[in-house]
């Protein structure tokens, strides 16, 4: 959910640049290249947001996966230590498919 309201600019930026960008009649009432600055810095900054909290996440996940296993490895064969085990390296994988999905948003924005 959080980084579905994060990608919101994303997924409106036609309609951004709708709205930024002038028609004739009202060209000398706004500068639309800095307007278009002030989104494109928007945008840069929506991704590295949402990328840093994705990899801060994905390191937390990474951590407690390593710390499962080292628990397993170490004589804890408990079945609420494996399904915890499995559950988290879920995430990771989950994880690792948002970053990628992230790099497709990034590069359908900006190209």
């Amino acid at each position: 959910d959080a980084l579905k309201k994060m990608r919101q600019l994303d997924d409106k930026i036609i309609y951004m640049l709708n709205t930024i960008l002038p028609t004739e009649s009202f060209k000398g009432q706004a500068d639309p290249t800095e307007r278009c600055k002030d989104l494109y810095e928007q945008i840069q900054t929506g991704h590295k947001t949402r990328e840093l909290a994705i990899t801060r996440c994905l390191n937390a996940s990474k951590e407690k996966v390593k710390q499962l296993k080292f628990e397993r490895d170490n004589g804890n064969d408990s079945l609420q230590l494996l399904k915890a085990l499995r559950k988290e390296q879920n995430t990771v994988r989950l994880l690792q498919a948002e970053l990628n999905v992230e790099e497709v948003v990034k590069d359908h924005t900006v190209d």
